[in-house]
């Protein structure tokens, strides 16, 4: 298994659209763009673990699986829509999320982060 610690170059990554159905994403404010690796799990996998990256902007969506992730680079804000409750994560923060939960990703900073995800029934 690969360990990712702030400031690590992650190596290549994947551009990753904002066109997943499921996901519902809405672009909010500029032009943010998503590129990404999984680097185990995936399709027909109940569990995957992989790179996120997003240029500044901000990307609403529901989240898919639930979600432990650290913040390897950049600043952001998530905000839950269901409570309004906003999160300000920065390098070396690690967070938690819903599968179900919809959230906006506003980028302030280009965010890079590790992440491990459950599906239930599988992606």
């Amino acid at each position: 298994m690969k360990k990712y610690q702030p400031g690590d170059d992650v190596g290549p990554l994947e551009d990753w659209p904002f066109d997943n159905p499921a996901s519902d994403y809405r672009v909010t404010r500029g032009d943010p763009r998503a590129s990404g690796r999984i680097d185990l799990g995936g399709a027909g996998h109940a569990t995957r673990y992989g790179i996120w990256r997003c240029t500044a902007g901000a990307v609403e969506c529901t989240e898919q699986g639930d979600e432990l992730m650290t913040i390897l680079s950049g600043h952001c804000r998530l905000i839950d829509h269901e409570t309004g409750i906003v999160t300000e994560l920065k390098s070396g923060d690690s967070f938690f999320s819903r599968d179900g939960k919809r959230v906006t990703w506003d980028v302030i900073e280009d965010v890079t982060k590790v992440f491990y995800a459950h599906k239930t029934g599988g992606y």
